[in-house]
């Protein structure tokens, strides 16, 4: 078991480039997402991995092995699909032992009918199906055995899949958005039992999403992707609290992070809604990003403060969100713990720790990164 390294990896198909010169590096049994937009990449590196397409350019090593001089049968890796790809014809039992029928029988044992008359035959499909019987109680679906999967929901199905996969006991899990076709509370369900399943098996999973949900929630690591490059490799914690680009900031959390335009005044010091900030401030600095969750009613030593009116208040039980719309036309969400009594056409000032600030340069690259900081003007 070891690490598997992509280096400078280059996918186009005709004149559109879908991974550019691409380098990563998947820790031997850690839980990485892909997360990113459609058509940033992700679902093509996956298949890469897996074998069912080959790159342009680069190298996939697994150690001292070069992956692409290996079929997907020889990859040692099981993929979990969006669609579930269960066989319709058979039942959940053969759904989960396919795998197992295909490696232990050969050609001839695997016809209709030649199970009941080799004793071979008998046996290895006898074993086969009490390794699967064993994933199937693990997942509890060992009571849906003999059922077809027309039969099953969709939540039943994804377990199914799971199964397959999970038979074949491999060293490297790839999952292809496997939750994004069921409803929102069985999706919840199933990220912890696919988090829980990765913990028992310690094995590698590469997990592929658009739903920063589930990646922030289930991964070691979260790459987060568009148009082909790696924006950001980090913790769930390090994306969301030290975004390295306006990209990665506004893809993550939710409600999405705000962003005010850096301006100048007449004596040409940085302003931000004409309250000047030039302390330590980096000169190449053009906008300031802030969550919604991090503004508050009070002030204190070394904040900001945001004004604008009320354009819209969402009441949603604990907490209280608000749209404001700010004299530049620039639209900012806080979230408030408490309802302060507001009503739409107010004018509502809040405000936003130091700690909290996020500063980007006019490409959308972090200056926090490199040390720089800001401080707000006495």
């Amino acid at each position: 078991m070891t690490d598997i390294v992509l280096d400078h990896i280059s996918k186009s198909y005709g004149s559109t480039t879908v991974l550019d010169k691409l380098s990563l590096t998947i820790r031997n049994g850690e839980f990485l997402t892909l997360l990113g937009a459609s058509g940033c990449g992700k679902s093509t590196l996956l298949k890469l991995l897996a074998g069912l397409e080959m790159p342009d350019t680069g190298t996939i090593k697994k150690g001292s092995t070069d992956l692409l001089t290996q079929s997907p049968g020889e990859r040692d890796c099981a993929m979990v699909f969006q669609s579930y790809a269960l066989y319709p014809h058979m039942t959940v039992g053969d759904n989960i032992c396919t795998p197992l029928y295909m490696r232990s029988l050969h050609f001839t044992q695997r016809l209709p009918g030649a199970r009941w008359i080799s004793p071979a035959a008998r046996r290895k499909t006898h074993d086969a199906q009490q390794q699967g019987k064993k994933i199937a109680e693990i997942l509890g679906i060992a009571h849906l055995w003999d059922r077809k999967p027309v039969q099953l929901s969709g939540g039943q199905r994804q377990r199914v899949a799971l199964a397959r996969a999970m038979v074949r006991r491999p060293s490297l899990f790839l999952f292809d958005e496997p939750l994004s076709n069921l409803d929102a509370s069985l999706r919840q369900s199933l990220r912890s039992e696919i988090r829980q399943l990765h913990d028992e098996l310690g094995v590698t999973f590469v997990y592929v999403t658009h739903d920063q949900h589930e990646a922030m929630s289930m991964s070691d690591r979260i790459a987060v992707m568009k148009s082909g490059h790696i924006l950001q490799l980090g913790t769930p914690q390090e994306i969301y609290h030290s975004p390295s680009h306006t990209d990665v900031a506004a893809f993550v959390g939710a409600p999405r992070v705000n962003f005010l335009t850096i301006t100048k005044n007449a004596s040409g010091h940085a302003c931000l809604q004409d309250q000047p900030v030039y302390d330590r401030f980096p000169p190449a600095a053009a906008q300031l990003a802030f969550r919604p969750q991090q503004a508050s009613l009070i002030a204190s030593e070394g904040t900001l403060s945001v004004k604008g009116q009320i354009a819209l208040i969402e009441f949603t039980g604990p907490e209280c969100m608000v749209t404001m719309q700010t004299a530049a036309g620039e639209t900012v969400v806080v979230v408030l713990e408490r309802n302060p009594h507001l009503k739409t056409g107010d004018v509502l000032q809040v405000y936003v720790p130091h700690t909290a600030w996020h500063v980007f340069d006019a490409q959308g690259h972090s200056l926090h990164r490199h040390g720089q900081c800001l401080s707000l003007a006495a």
